[in-house]
């Protein structure tokens, strides 16, 4: 059997950002942040009283009521789960592909990352026996997995965890004793929210499990960093979140205060934010649909986009058309597509993928970059999809994704 490998530690590498709504912001916000702005004083670091309460309120509606005393507040995701890593200790286990800047932080502090393959109709979770296997066998090596990281909506395959698989993933997580951290950054972006039901990890098993939540996700711009975690209301989760306090006040990653006050004011989830996030969902389902036929037709596979404003796209179908322009890696590919499409296109070696694998994310918001009119024009327009720098841009995609699919044909052996 091929031995288990943890992930080489080396430099932090070039990490995608979250996708952005590619739209300008909500005015609202604007004015809120901007009478934050004239404060002298700071934020604490974990979060002041109001943003605190807000997060508490936002997650009572969904159903995971969070207890005062057990919510962090932090300047992104990415701090938390650094500061959630160093306080747990041990290796971490992540599905295979998941979001870029999960693996990053445990190898900044020279943690050993094992990736896990995920189901077939899923990402963002770990097959079940899948991850058994990679405990025994780390275990087997000596090594020490504690922490598992995953996501029911998931960047980056745009794919929602049906509960039943979730279920399956989390109990065999809790019988090998492992934290869980749920990134639920993307759950409040669900294309069809009446059709698809998200299920939180904290519901299954609250005392192992700790909800992050970047609000670049939904509510926030994601020049404006802010994130919420969630700890279980137990002694151990009061000790974690002691410990992830620690580390956040020795890196000084306090959320700046006129950001905590939009925070605040957007986890509250008043009319024009709920307003302006169902407008925003409409408009990347849209988009993402669009995308996602571009691709299937040209011969490359993707899951159909259930949340997020992206997709996870496989053209290992077209190889033999990309090695004729030198596109052997999700590196080369990663090349090939963001020049030829004009923005980027990360490959799936940044997601934990194999570098072999030809397979690519592709973000909607690029597709609506334009003049602040005219992205302002994709909330309100009938028929965003039509407005000309959408069609251009959506022009551009299938010419270039047409164009491997006629090669693709041309290379096919005579039957």
């Amino acid at each position: 059997m091929r031995r288990t490998r943890a992930e080489d530690h080396g430099p932090v590498r070039y990490g995608p950002p979250l996708p952005s709504d590619g739209l300008p912001v909500l005015p609202e916000l604007v004015s809120v942040l901007a009478r934050a702005a004239g404060r002298a004083d700071g934020e604490p670091v974990g979060g002041g009283p109001a943003l605190l309460g807000a997060a508490r309120g936002y997650w009572e509606r969904r159903g995971t009521p969070a207890e005062p005393g057990h919510v962090v507040a932090g300047p992104g995701a990415p701090a938390l789960l650094l500061a959630l890593t160093a306080a747990l200790g041990g290796d971490v286990l992540v599905p295979r592909p998941c979001a870029a800047w999960w693996a990053p932080y445990a190898r900044l502090l020279g943690r050993p990352v094992f990736h896990v393959a995920t189901p077939a109709e899923c990402g963002g979770v770990p097959d079940p026996f899948a991850l058994l296997e990679t405990v025994r066998r780390v275990r087997a090596e000596g090594g020490d997995p504690r922490l598992l990281v995953l996501s029911v909506a998931d960047d980056p395959t745009a794919t929602v965890a049906p509960p039943e698989v979730l279920h399956e993933a989390v109990e065999a997580a809790a019988g090998e004793g492992l934290h869980l951290v749920s990134d639920e950054t993307w759950r409040d972006t669900l294309h069809a929210p009446h059709d698809t039901v998200p299920v939180s990890p904290a519901e299954m098993l609250p005392e192992q499990v700790t909800v992050v939540s970047d609000l670049a996700g939904a509510l926030l711009p994601i020049g404006w960093p802010a994130a919420v975690a969630r700890f279980p209301a137990t002694a151990t989760g009061d000790d974690l979140r002691a410990r992830v306090l620690d580390v956040l006040t020795a890196l000084g990653a306090g959320v700046a205060a006129p950001v905590a006050a939009a925070a605040a004011y957007a986890l509250t989830e008043p009319e024009p934010v709920t307003e302006r996030v169902a407008a925003v969902v409409r408009l990347h389902a849209r988009v993402a649909d669009a995308v996602h036929a571009v691709v299937t037709a040209a011969g490359g596979l993707a899951l159909p986009p259930r949340a997020g404003r992206h997709l996870y796209v496989d053209l290992g179908p077209l190889r033999t058309a990309l090695a004729a322009h030198g596109v052997g890696d999700a590196q080369d590919l990663e090349d090939f597509l963001s020049l030829r499409l004009g923005m980027p296109a990360p490959g799936g070696h940044r997601f934990g993928d194999e570098l072999g694998a030809l397979r690519v994310r592709l973000s909607t918001d690029m597709l609506l970059d334009g003049t602040d009119a005219q992205r302002a024009a994709c909330l309100t327009s009938p028929e965003p999809l039509e407005l000309p720098h959408v069609h251009r841009a959506l022009a551009l995609l299938r010419s270039v994704f047409d164009d491997l699919r006629d090669d693709a044909r041309r290379w096919e052996p005579p039957r």
